[in-house]
């Protein structure tokens, strides 16, 4: 391991400052990941910056019927408040399957939003990937891809984000709230992951020493009616093959509003039931970019959304 400076913030005024005046450093929440990427020397910060001491680990019941969670709540804490439990069951069952218990009591919701993708090309030094050394190429593309992307990759990178809540908090149309030297600002979760495109280095809108603060969820009633599917190889601790988060509102039998997480456009108005729903997912699914390893997840992910919104109306669909 590479010697690195630490510094431990009491104020995010300070821990701002810290980051931004040394270019080489990055902020440091639970490091369930980046002590990991550090050890394996991915990454090679000059000095980390300790962000556990502020006061951003709240978990608050808005007057909307929303939520507001602080960046460095713990996945465990989240997972089990009772507003989150009552109202948005989906983001509770995300976490619990996102990680271990272990983990789980470490990370925290901002970190887990801002971890590094687990492609194992990435986490190799000796392999050329295009998120670690721009212009190297994605060892990817032609190497063991089984558990890669499908859609949103690009000649450059089709590696997928591993965060299980990111899919339950996009469903949702959640907020993330960051504050850095220039002042506040709120960013679309839907415009927080950048698509790898031509810059797959860069995964976040983030500017060097913007800190995340909180994360806000819209009161929407629906939310309570909603449920997180994962399929992996095990169902141990594991990474998803493919995942679903949805949030559905049904009157007399058709759907009057939706969130999902694909295909939300081809489900409203139309019958609550299987039909409807496979077509949906069909056409989503259309768009997806297989290759020989993965091919099986775009007709996994259409079964995983049937699921879901089955799951949804009680089996009745």
């Amino acid at each position: 391991m590479r010697p690195f400076s630490y510094a431990r913030a009491a104020d995010v005024a300070t821990a701002i400052a810290l980051v931004r005046e040394h270019p080489s450093s990055a902020f440091l929440a639970g490091g369930t990941t980046e002590v990991d990427l550090v050890r394996q020397g991915v990454l090679r910060p000059g000095l980390l910056v300790d962000i556990n001491d502020l006061p951003l680990d709240q978990i608050e019941d808005l007057p909307d019927g929303g939520l507001r969670i602080g960046a460095m709540a713990r996945m465990s804490d989240v997972a089990r408040a009772p507003g989150v439990v009552q109202r948005f069951p989906v983001i509770s069952q995300a976490l619990v399957l996102g990680a271990s218990a272990q983990l789980r009591n470490m990370a925290s919701m901002g970190g887990n939003l801002c971890q590094r993708v687990r492609c194992s090309y990435f986490r190799d030094p000796a392999s050329p990937c295009n998120k670690r050394d721009m212009g190297s190429g994605c060892s990817a593309l032609d190497g063991m891809h089984r558990g890669h992307a499908i859609l949103g990759g690009s000649e450059h990178c089709i590696a997928t984000h591993p965060s299980d809540v990111a899919v339950a908090l996009t469903a949702l149309d959640a907020v993330v709230h960051t504050t850095a030297s220039g002042g506040d600002r709120m960013i679309g979760i839907d415009d927080f992951f950048l698509l790898p495109g031509a810059t797959p280095d860069r995964e976040h809108p983030l500017e060097r020493g913007e800190l995340i603060t909180a994360i806000e969820v819209p009161g929407w009633p629906a939310a309570r009616r909603s449920v997180y599917l994962k399929f992996r190889d095990r169902q141990s601790y594991e990474f998803a093959l493919a995942s679903v988060a949805a949030a559905i509102q049904i009157q007399d039998g058709t759907v009057t509003a939706v969130r999902l997480a694909l295909g939300e456009a081809a489900l409203t108005g139309r019958p609550a039931t299987a039909a409807s729903f496979a077509a949906a997912a069909r056409e989503e699914l259309a768009q997806a970019e297989t290759r020989p390893m993965n091919a099986f997840k775009a007709v996994l992910a259409q079964r995983a959304i049937v699921r879901a919104l089955s799951t949804l109306t009680d089996g009745k669909a």
